[in-house]
């Protein structure tokens, strides 16, 4: 994708179709009351959700889709019982997902499920030539090449909700592509900022998830305290926006008011600024090119007295300097790197691997395992299959 952002029809009055995948969490919920705001404008066809049935079925019931489905097997006798009466569809597992991806009458999908499980139903999703309206990072971070020939290929497209996407995304609207000199990437330095190298040991988990600024998920949110969510984000707007790495900065940015910023070749910079808030995002990417009107909370610009910059500390927050390492070496490496990172996140928040362990664990798959040959889906299964078992043999926790 190029440095510029896409041409959408503007929005013709009739609903839009809606698949939200990861309906359940942060980021789906929130979209939902996005759709609550705009009642006419959506029809939400399809909801998805990996174990939360109880969630799920509450959602289906207020907003009636034709399909849902419940990833974790287990529960989908309890999802089938519990919508017996409703007109709807219930199906399971990964092949499920993507059908409520390409569900007939689907305009746009919501791709919200965490991790690389959320890889092949944003696939099957851009093979239908679908818009995505992209929250699952890992996607790019994975598979950007495979990404970037299916939108060639389908003629879909691509809108970013994360924040600092968003951000950049908006920065660039109406900017030729030749004018853009660095994308930065702002990075609010999570909960451990200023806290001390040497007590790193001793972070908790409890810790770890209390973010200063943001409410996400458990997983993105240890991410942020390790620096590796903003890692990940290099490379996902390596893909997003075709910029090459040494045109991507991070800044620190502790007060998370202004989401990222674009430099351009005649030295203005342009900022996308607004208080802590998903849904802001989450509209812009679904309203686009449209700006709707909304409740959402202003700035107080009468109250906001000072915002700070740093440079990010890599020494002490390492996960960054791998990701573009990562980023450097290409073929496998990401898809290890985003792999090692999910197993060792979840290792230390069930309490098996301290916060230091992270970065060692994912540099250890990275030194171990990363190969600069980009393979087929099958090969990045693959890649990603070994490194989440190379790091659940590693024995780091002393």
């Amino acid at each position: 994708m190029a440095l510029s952002a896409p041409s959408i029809l503007p929005f013709n009055g009739a609903p839009r179709g809606l698949a939200i995948l990861g309906a359940t969490g942060s980021i789906g919920t929130q979209t939902l009351d996005v759709v609550r705001l705009f009642p006419s404008k959506f029809r939400v066809l399809a909801l998805t959700a990996q174990h939360n049935a109880a969630l799920l079925i509450a959602q289906a019931r207020e907003f009636r889709p034709r399909c849902v489905v419940i990833g974790d097997e287990t529960r989908a006798a309890e999802v089938r019982t519990a919508l017996a009466g409703e007109d709807v569809e219930v199906l399971v597992g990964a092949e499920g997902m993507c059908e409520a991806a390409t569900w007939p009458g689907v305009e746009t999908v919501v791709a919200a499920v965490v991790g690389f499980a959320g890889l092949p139903s944003v696939l099957a999703a851009l093979e239908a030539g679908k818009k995505i309206a992209l929250a699952n990072k890992e996607t790019l971070v994975v598979a950007g090449v495979l990404v970037n020939d299916l939108l060639e290929k389908h003629g879909g497209t691509l809108v970013p909700i994360d924040s600092e996407h968003s951000a950049i995304f908006q920065c660039l609207v109406g900017e030729p592509q030749r004018t853009i000199e660095k994308l930065i990437l702002t990075a609010s330095g999570g909960p451990f900022r200023t806290r001390p190298a040497h007590t790193f040991d001793a972070i908790s988990r409890e810790e770890a998830l209390d973010h200063p600024n943001w409410s996400m998920g458990a997983k993105i949110t240890v991410d942020s305290a390790t620096m590796m969510n903003k890692g990940l984000e290099v490379i996902e707007a390596r893909w997003l926006f075709g910029a090459e790495a040494t045109r991507i900065d991070v800044l620190v940015h502790p007060q998370s008011i202004i989401h990222s910023m674009v430099v351009f070749r005649d030295g203005s910079t342009k900022a996308q600024l607004g208080v802590p808030d998903m849904k802001v995002p989450i509209q812009y990417a679904l309203s686009y090119p449209d700006r709707w009107p909304a409740p959402h909370e202003r700035l107080d610009w009468a109250q906001l007295r000072r915002l700070d910059f740093e440079p990010p500390d890599t020494t002490r927050f390492p996960c960054l300097r791998l990701a573009y390492d990562a980023l450097e070496l290409g073929g496998t490496a990401p898809a290890i790197l985003n792999a090692a990172n999910e197993q060792a996140v979840a290792s230390f928040l069930r309490e098996e691997m301290r916060f230091v362990d992270i970065p060692r664990a994912v540099e250890a798959a990275l030194d171990e395992l990363a190969d600069d040959r980009l393979p087929a889906l099958d090969g990045l299964k693959q890649a990603d299959a070994e490194a989440r078992r190379f790091v659940q043999e590693l024995n780091l926790r002393v």
